[in-house]
């Protein structure tokens, strides 16, 4: 178990200081010189002086090596300290904390709600096996998967915003405002949680210690209950944890398209406005807390299942 856990701690902090040498390398990776932009974002006018792009750059450390500027901005970042951003002359931090929250907010809501539905969903697909019951389920699943979010939210924006006029079109004002983007961002998840469901039931049901308490006589709802159900649902936790992570970032459509103020568009307003401070902070914010998650998903997976310690030991 010590080594399990050892291990997958090792993994954490490796791919956090790798994600965060990726980020740290936008500037460099970008077109044109971070120098002159951030010239340009405090001074009106196109010519920038090169005495001054010189003179910034000695101020920034920007001559020493590549490694010497990853530490020092990693100790900065370790301190809170993620910049100042080039449009608004804000410090990063007051900016991404905000928006973080909001996107967290929607993203929970989302895999909450796509939980509760896949476990009904996938339950009753696996308790009618190959029965009318399934065999729709299984066909609402194709259609939530071949749905694309970009075409459903106008499509509900149209319907229940401006036709019906029951729910809001934009914005993040209250529970209401929350309705659409949940909706549209639910679809996917839901479907991969009902398939994982449906076949972590199946294979519980297939079990042998399940087996042998149908034969010692327990009621089928009895053994469903104790026996099936817990074991069914625990490929669930692995699978929200990852969806977490990948919404935290993917939900940027959904943000721009609602004109909700949270990463997704915190990042898509960096990256548009070449605020190269705001964009890493974006980033690594939501790279490194997907990280945290699915490692955290991954050492509760072990915790709950220990044929996934045996594997790892």
């Amino acid at each position: 178990m010590m080594l399990f856990l050892a291990r997958r701690t090792a993994a954490l902090v490796a791919a956090v200081l790798l994600a965060s040498f990726a980020v740290f390398l936008i500037p460099y990776v970008t077109p044109g010189d971070p120098v002159r932009k951030i010239i340009r974002s405090r001074v009106s006018g196109d010519m920038v002086d090169g005495s001054a792009v010189e003179s910034l750059s000695l101020q920034l450390g920007l001559q020493d090596p590549l490694w010497t500027q990853y530490l020092r901005w990693l100790g900065q970042l370790i301190r809170g300290d993620m910049g100042l951003s080039y449009t608004s002359r804000t410090p990063v931090v007051e900016q991404v904390l905000p928006a973080l929250w909001i996107t967290l907010s929607l993203v929970v809501m989302t895999l909450a709600a796509a939980a509760m539905v896949s476990v009904v969903l996938g339950v009753t697909a696996a308790l009618t096996e190959g029965r009318a019951a399934d065999k729709a389920i299984t066909a609402l699943n194709q259609a939530f998967i071949a749905m694309p979010e970009y075409w459903l939210a106008p499509m509900l924006v149209l319907v229940f915003a401006i036709q019906l006029s029951v729910l809001p079109s934009a914005g993040w004002e209250g529970p209401t405002s929350a309705v659409l983007p949940v909706a549209v961002l639910a679809l996917r998840p839901t479907s991969h949680f009902t398939s994982a469901v449906r076949d972590g039931m199946l294979e519980a049901l297939a079990a042998d210690h399940v087996v042998a308490a149908r034969a010692r006589g327990l009621s089928r709802f009895d053994t469903v209950r104790k026996h099936v159900i817990p074991n069914g649902l625990l490929p669930l936790t692995t699978l929200v944890a990852v969806w977490f992570a990948g919404l935290l970032g993917g939900s940027v459509i959904i943000e721009v398209i609602f004109a909700i103020p949270g990463m997704g568009r915190l990042l898509f307003d960096g990256v548009l406005n070449s605020d190269i401070p705001l964009a890493q902070g974006a980033v690594v914010l939501v790279v490194g807390l997907a990280v945290v998650l699915t490692t955290a998903a991954d050492l509760v997976h072990g915790l709950l299942n220990p044929q996934v310690r045996m594997r790892h030991a």
